[in-house]
């Protein structure tokens, strides 16, 4: 039996929608896809070592997306 998913409403901006979007494509994956993997890499890593990935994870998103 396939594990049930739990729907999460999300809201992004649409720079970081776009620069999730084309780096889905890039990976062959759906933009749902690309967030559940990126999400599920971030949380391995902190079970891996106690920490999050960045030091600044809190701090508000100051990105460049051209």
């Amino acid at each position: 039996m396939a594990e049930e998913k739990k729907q999460v409403p999300l809201r992004l901006s649409t720079k970081l929608y776009n620069a999730v979007a084309a780096w889905a494509e890039d990976d062959f994956r759906s933009v749902n896809g690309q967030i559940e993997y990126l999400l599920t890499e971030c949380v391995r890593q902190r079970k891996k070592n106690g920490k999050y990935v960045g030091q600044n994870i809190d701090a508000p998103l100051d990105i460049e997306i051209e």
